[in-house]
């Protein structure tokens, strides 16, 4: 059976969206269980959440003692949902809190493959589906804790709908009902994932589409009367408690302390030009890089059809406001991709030309081989000899993805190519993030500073005395990791705990004014181990230190081992 009737099999009815979803989760789900927590968004929510379940307060969002007033509830729910079906907060599981990115991946490739089926022909609908399933940017967020990819997933199932009644008014057919509530659900939970970033792709889409047609007659297919009814339902019973918990501070705190300062400006140092996203999307869309090209050029040649127009109509005024938002972070531009992937399957449909060919060969090649370096940089500088062979292995599917898949573009047989690159990809792309990283122990700080304390039975969660003090470093992860009640000080702080009889946790920088509170307090300094490593959040090398609390009741062998422990030989030494 030849490649062609076998997607033309796995496309019919829901069989196609089935294996679109199919293809995100073998893309995501290696680093769903292998990437420790990651600092710093995706464990500020997953932190947010845990203390959700602890103190049973599903409404206000808090990180330890501190409001988090910037995103809506939505995510955390999901999250929370899946915490308490599969784990328990207690556990810090960050696989559980990860599971939603991983479904919203999932709805994302499926939402695509049914809504371009509709206009693009069913092949062509698998097709769209599996290639936003296999990027590098959609397989990569379907493993983070955040909002990206669940909303990713909620705003494609909305605008997949949308395509749908496009294309049933289109056909002179008439519009499944199931297809308006599935507008409704998914724009609903945009807004209550993300607030107006959903809203705005669904909006200026239908507009640029209303533009271009010059009439949009298939509106008032949506179901305007029920469905404003069930979005309001969604939406307004949180946002409602929110307004009445905080007084009206979550939205004041939203609008000026977020979205303000990133139409303003680059916040926290994330600015870039305008075109940066346009510039590096050859690397955003990885494996299917080498139809990008022609996916292009089919946006203007086949610009009068139906299918082509709608995804135009989807991308461009999306993505341009995102070129055009002062602060860009890469993933911004994911509600954006599967109208790329759309125009970039249904070049499939005919043979591509020689210019375009070529580029997305070049292209193809320059990704596998940016990719590849990424994972040799990674060796080289957190690496050790033990992690050789997996960097090699990483490497080498990165290039072959990027080689191999334009050596048979060039050969003009554009199917095989891109499925052999998307399996090459997400093969190289399930090894770096759930194997090589992993092994790289100097970025992995705070997982080996919980793994240093319970070696020297020192954590709170383990029975413990507690909370652990912390001085000089603060990162999300170590949060989450250790428990909410993880106290943040300064070195007077640290000492004082030790003094209390509770562990301590000083950074290099922070040792000789913490010894010094020690020292005023008539403690002597115990050392109980050593984690070194480097804080990729802010670039810098750390120097983690515990120390053990001071004895309950101090006898003369106490006072030896202090005097012993003082000689600064740490129990263990993790670097």
């Amino acid at each position: 059976m030849t490649l062609e009737s076998r997607l033309d099999d796995w496309s019919r009815g829901w069989r196609g969206p089935l294996m679109a979803a199919l293809v995100a989760l073998i893309a995501g789900l290696p680093g769903v269980f292998a990437m420790p927590p990651l600092d710093r968004d995706e464990s500020r929510f997953a932190q947010a959440t845990a203390q959700m379940l602890e103190t049973d307060d599903l409404v206000v969002i808090k990180f330890q003692d501190q409001p988090r007033f910037k995103k809506p509830v939505g995510i955390h729910w999901l999250q929370a949902a899946s915490v308490t079906a599969f784990s328990a907060p207690e556990d810090r599981g960050i696989w559980a809190y990860r599971i939603p990115s991983l479904l919203g991946a999932m709805l994302a490739a499926a939402a695509c493959a049914w809504g371009a089926a509709a206009l693009l022909g069913p092949k062509t609908g698998l097709l769209s589906g599996a290639i936003l399933g296999a990027t590098i940017l959609l397989s990569t967020e379907a493993f983070i804790a955040k909002t990206d990819a669940a909303l990713c997933g909620f705003t494609t199932l909305a605008m997949a709908a949308v395509a749908r009644i496009y294309a049933a008014h289109l056909a002179g057919e008439k519009v499944h009902r199931w297809t308006k509530v599935a507008f409704w659900i998914g724009l609903a939970m945009s807004v209550l994932i993300k607030g107006p970033v959903g809203l705005m792709v669904v909006v200026l889409s239908i507009a640029a589409l209303w533009l271009w047609d010059r009439k949009a007659p298939w509106l008032k297919d949506l179901g305007w009367g029920w469905g404003l009814i069930l979005l309001a339902g969604i939406v307004l019973p949180w946002a409602t408690m929110i307004t009445v918990a905080t007084d009206g501070a979550f939205w004041s705190t939203a609008v000026t302390g977020d979205l303000a300062p990133k139409l303003a400006g680059g916040q926290e140092s994330h600015g870039a030009p305008f075109g940066a996203y346009a510039l590096f999307a050859f690397l955003l869309v990885f494996p299917a890089t080498l139809l990008l090209p022609s996916g292009l050029v089919l946006g203007w040649t086949g610009r009068k059809e139906a299918g082509v127009r709608f995804a135009l109509c989807w991308l461009i005024p999306t993505w341009l406001v995102f070129e055009l938002l002062p602060t860009k972070l890469v993933h911004y531009t994911l509600p954006a991709v599967p109208a790329l992937a759309m125009l970039m399957a249904a070049t499939l449909r005919a043979p591509l030309g020689r210019i375009s060919r070529g580029v997305g060969a070049a292209l193809s090649v320059v990704a596998g081989l940016l990719f590849a370096a990424v994972a040799i940089y990674l060796h080289v500088e957190y690496g050790d000899p033990s992690d050789i062979p997996w960097t090699a292995i990483t490497a080498l599917l990165f290039l072959a993805a990027g080689v191999v898949g334009a050596v048979l573009l060039m050969r003009k047989t554009a199917a095989i190519a891109l499925v052999t690159a998307g399996a090459v990809g997400i093969l190289a792309h399930a090894t770096l993030v759930g194997v090589l990283v992993p092994r790289l122990e100097p970025l992995l700080l705070s997982p080996r500073l919980e793994t240093a304390l319970e070696q020297a039975d020192l954590a709170p969660r383990a029975g413990a005395a507690g909370p652990v003090a912390v001085t000089g470093y603060s990162e999300p992860s170590m949060i989450f990791l250790l428990g909410t009640t993880t106290q943040l000080t300064d070195p007077a702080g640290a000492a004082k705990a030790v003094a209390e009889g509770r562990p301590a946790v000083v950074e290099g920088r922070q040792e000789q004014a913490f010894r010094a509170a020690l020292a005023a307090l008539g403690q002597a300094a115990r050392p109980a181990g050593v984690v070194e490593g480097f804080d990729y959040s802010d670039g810098d090398k750390e120097r983690l230190t515990l120390y053990r609390g001071a004895p309950a009741k101090p006898d003369a062998d106490d006072e030896a081992d202090a005097d012993a422990d003082a000689e600064d030989t740490p129990d263990q030494v993790v670097r």
